[in-house]
């Protein structure tokens, strides 16, 4: 855990928040334990950036990476910052209900919740086939 949560807070730092002064760092642990890590970057058409999941999960897929084993999620200004609601349904299109995502502080996790808490009835796949 602590590798992933160090994945985080070290990609937080990389964070490229001119406009919303908001960084935001996760981590990815695949279905190989691989750790791909992200942090939100914004751009001046703002909200059109990348946040920190997407930019991770981006990282999970050209490094070969399907399946999300779990994610961690810290923000610098704000403790416990969740996934916003975008995020939530790319995680779970990479993961299953049972996904933990470990919300962070500067100190480490404080909170572990599942993709299905997070997004409950989350479009699915199945419809697509």
């Amino acid at each position: 855990m602590d590798e992933l949560f160090e994945a985080a807070r070290g990609a937080m730092a990389r964070a490229h928040a001119p406009y919303s002064h908001f960084p935001v760092g996760a981590a990815i642990r695949d279905e190989a334990g691989r750790i791909h890590a992200g942090a939100n970057i914004e751009v001046v058409s703002f909200p059109e950036g990348w946040c920190a999941e997407t930019t991770a999960i981006g990282h999970m897929v050209m490094a070969g990476g399907t399946r999300i084993a779990e994610i961690a999620v810290i923000a610098e200004k704000m403790a416990l910052c969740t996934p916003c609601g975008g995020c939530r349904q790319r995680i779970a299109e990479f993961a299953d209900a049972g996904t933990r995502i470990h919300l962070c502080d500067e100190t480490g996790v404080k909170l572990t919740m599942t993709i299905g808490e997070l997004l409950p009835r989350a479009f699915e796949s199945e419809g697509f086939d």
